[in-house]
């Protein structure tokens, strides 16, 4: 679905879910500019037992000059036209049931209802503010010319990611770095965002603590607060000398809001977040932080008489036991009972780090897997298959698996993915496509392997790369160099067959 979808209905209604915040109120304001723009007549309404009552909130309402109503449940009249649901969706547990003929969802949580044309759910973004505003692009929209809205766009997805710490979708970094904001006004919203009644519940949560002495991990429930109290919590909770992860999450109205941090290598926080909300929700996040939020109608379904803290303590130690460590520099691999394997020789995208930018500059790399951040060295070099996984290689390796056959990179090449690779150079704050700097490459015949197909969890350090590991799940390879035992890497199940044939 499209906003030009929309365009049809008059008059529309755009309802945020109760209890409103900064990121619900950011992606309505933008639907109601938008239709506003197609000379509609709209309204922006939030309903609910309660009325906005946080500072930050009403500090944006007034200064940016968003246009939100508060309608009370028990009056609330049939919706003429069309209602549009925002951050949430019709018929959920987190936003009054108005009623109405004609309804459309635009949400970026699980999907909760089935059925229904007029949808958009991407569960896999960090905000919705991020869904509406791709939206908004979509339909060539000017976003940039009006602050006030970029100021709001950037606000739902800073409070919505936790301070940008839960941020791991591509798109979500886009928006991010191209919306133009008021830095004065967003000051304002951060100053304003905890009250003295949160810093009271993050002192009684870090008294209750659940510690995991075998995994020396912690987990810990906070009463309802802004989710930025749980990061807070988090942050805290590393400086502790016993702890290397933590989990901290709290209950709200449609489910569970939780932060996640790691400070080890073989844990990444990103990893684990998504692991705590498999099936029932969406987790994401970077190495170090991360975050989530659990459907309460789906964790009712799988869990119904699990308590919360029960599940996350089991949840955390299945984690940690499903699975296996391996580090290449270390391991000589026994290849018995593996089959040989010839990469076949099909041309694969491959980067030079400093064709990029010179020694030491800081970059990213973003696919639809998230994001990459490195520090250019003069022997680094990428290669990016056509799904968007990226692998990271010393130049020794380079030379002597793969040849440059001078040939750029075909527009079909990454046809099967949604987001094309980007990579951002940090010294001049550019966003670049990935096709600027790749080149396409050809695997030398002598690139054999031994490989097995996994059952389980492993994860690789490889021998390029002692500080982060490539994760096999079952159904992917768990491969070794035949020239040298020590190289033992992950490849994709998905595409395995695409890229070697068996001896």
């Amino acid at each position: 679905m499209r906003l030009s979808d929309l365009e049809p209905y008059n008059p529309i209604t755009i309802q945020c879910h109760d209890n409103p915040d900064a990121d619900t109120i950011s992606s309505g304001y933008a639907l109601y500019c938008y239709f506003k723009s197609k000379h509609k007549k709209v309204r922006l309404v939030y309903s609910g037992q309660n009325k906005i009552k946080k500072m930050n909130l009403r500090l944006m309402k007034e200064k940016l000059n968003i246009p939100i109503k508060y309608i009370r449940p028990s009056q609330s009249e049939a919706m003429e036209g069309l209602l549009i649901t925002v951050d949430c969706q019709y018929g959920s547990g987190n936003v009054s049931c108005l009623r109405a003929g004609n309804v459309a969802v635009i949400d970026h949580h699980p999907r909760e209802k089935s059925g229904g044309e007029l949808v958009r759910i991407q569960p896999n973004l960090g905000s919705c503010a991020t869904l509406v505003w791709s939206m908004l692009l979509e339909e060539g929209y000017p976003v940039n010319e009006d602050v006030n809205l970029g100021t709001a766009l950037y606000y739902g997805l800073y409070t919505d990611t936790n301070q940008f710490s839960e941020l791991f979708n591509p798109l979500d970094m886009d928006m991010r770095e191209t919306l133009s904001f008021n830095k004065r006004l967003l000051t304002q919203f951060r100053n304003a965002n905890l009250s003295l009644k949160e810093l009271e519940i993050a002192g009684i949560a870090m008294i209750r603590y659940n510690y995991n002495d075998d995994y020396r991990f912690a987990v810990i429930k906070a009463q309802p607060c802004d989710p930025n109290i749980l990061g807070l919590i988090s942050d805290f909770l590393l400086q502790v000398e016993e702890i290397d992860t933590c989990v901290v999450y709290n209950e709200i109205n449609d489910g569970y809001k939780f932060s996640v941090r790691s400070c080890i290598k073989e844990v990444n926080a990103n990893e684990m977040a998504a692991f705590l909300a498999e099936g029932i929700g969406s987790g994401g996040g970077h190495d170090e932080k991360a975050g989530g939020f659990i459907s309460m109608k789906l964790y009712e379904e799988h869990f119904p008489v699990l308590h919360s803290e029960a599940y996350f303590n089991n949840r955390m130690t299945e984690y940690f036991q499903s699975y296996t460590l391996i580090f290449a520099n270390q391991t000589k691999a026994d290849v018995s009972g593996m089959q040989r394997y010839r990469r076949l020789r099909q041309p694969i995208c491959c980067i030079k780090a400093t064709d990029i930018a010179g020694v030491g500059t800081q970059i990213s790399m973003r696919t639809d897997s998230g994001s990459m951040d490195f520090q250019v060295e003069e022997d680094m070099f990428f290669s990016v298959e056509r799904n968007g996984i990226i692998h990271f290689v010393r130049s020794d390796f380079f030379r002597k698996y793969l040849s440059d056959t001078g040939q750029g990179l075909p527009k079909d090449y990454f046809a099967g993915i949604q987001y094309t690779p980007t990579i951002k150079n940090w010294s001049d704050g550019n966003t670049y496509g990935i096709e600027a700097f790749a080149k396409l490459c050809m695997p030398k015949d002598t690139f054999n392997i031994y490989a097995r197909r996994l059952t389980s969890c492993v994860k690789v350090f490889p021998k390029w790369d002692d500080e982060r590991y490539m994760r096999g799940m079952p159904g992917d390879y768990l491969a070794v160099s035949e020239d040298d035992l020590h190289n033992i890497f992950i490849e994709p199940g998905n595409i395995f067959g695409d890229n070697y044939e068996l001896i």
